[in-house]
């Protein structure tokens, strides 16, 4: 029996339909890091015994005037995930106050972390970033995506602060592949111009020209330095992430093969950068302990200005 070349069109059409179908889920989950949950699996896990929930608000007050998520402990940004004794708040936390403030937390070796904030998901990268220096098990370790705006859409706050039982997390040393310090930029860096390693600047375009200044005495960024604005792969209104996709375009320009070093000014921006380059299968990415917070109020170390990475002096 003869098939028409109507009938054979329209069952082509179909099974390309079916494959399409097929297709889609695989590329949409792709496209999102599985560190990434939504508000609907952070609700469906609110009742796990081993669920450690964490918000890192840009202002910590609002924990307790506007409300938490059921569960959540509160997280204070510079205190917490700082160096208490440094001269340069946002130097890495040294191990034992890392640890000491996790077990407050209630943090055991087998606990499931959900870390959220309100800040497109660059605070809460700061305190995943720490986790994965000090080696906790970051398979067990998620963030919100959306921010606690996600939540909100659909979801009651509160704002009666959780009891915690004191935890007894483990934590290993210091990663030291994961961070380089002032010395290892200027080597590298400034004197060598080494090509294969990347310097990334991470916070917003004018404080990378020197338009404005924050976080230091000086404006300006490191000789050498890029300037990728992390933030610009989430989304200012849904605090999301962006596809990788899309991700990928902003560091298109950025080899994998090379040892990729970020900063920012306070540690937050950095963080993310790195947890999107860590996302798009970069294997070499550091932070620099202190970032400009640090390069940028000593006043030996020498500044650029504009939009080049390299002028002045510089620039021969």
């Amino acid at each position: 029996m003869s098939v028409s070349p109507f009938r054979f069109l329209q069952a082509a059409f179909a099974a390309f339909t079916l494959l399409l179908a097929l297709a889609i889920p695989q590329v949409q989950a792709a496209e999102t890091p599985d560190f990434l949950v939504d508000a609907d699996w952070l609700e469906s896990h609110l009742d796990d015994p081993k669920l450690v929930l964490l918000e890192v608000r840009y202002h910590p007050h609002r924990y307790f005037t506007i409300g938490h998520i059921p569960r959540a402990i509160q997280v204070k940004r510079f205190m917490d995930l700082g160096d208490n004794k440094s001269d340069t708040l946002m130097f890495f936390p040294p191990r034992e106050q890392f640890q000491a403030t996790l077990r407050r937390w209630g943090v055991n070796d087998d606990s499931l972390i959900v870390i959220y904030d309100d800040s497109r998901t660059a605070l809460a990268s700061r305190l995943y970033y720490l986790l994965a220096l000090y080696g906790y098990d970051m398979s067990r370790v998620k963030i919100l995506n959306g921010s606690i705006t996600a939540w909100q859409a659909f979801n009651d706050l509160t704002k009666e602060e959780p009891k915690v039982k004191p935890g007894t997390v483990t934590l290993k040393p210091a990663n030291k592949s994961m961070f380089v310090e002032w010395t290892y930029v200027y080597d590298k860096v400034v004197s060598r111009r080494e090509k294969n390693v990347v310097l990334i600047d991470a916070r917003p375009h004018d404080g990378y020209t020197g338009e404005r200044k924050m976080h230091a005495v000086r404006a300006g960024h490191i000789p050498g330095a890029i300037n990728i604005v992390s933030l610009d792969g989430t989304n200012g209104e849904t605090h999301e992430w962006k596809p990788l996709s899309e991700i990928a375009k902003m560091y298109a320009n950025v080899p994998k093969d090379k040892t990729i070093v970020l900063y920012c000014h306070d540690g937050f921006r950095m963080s993310l950068g790195w947890l999107q380059l860590k996302a798009l299968g970069y294997r070499d990415v550091r932070l620099y302990n202190g970032g400009w917070g640090h390069w940028g109020n000593r006043f030996s170390l020498p500044v650029v200005t504009g939009e080049k990475p390299l002028d002045g002096p510089f620039r021969y």
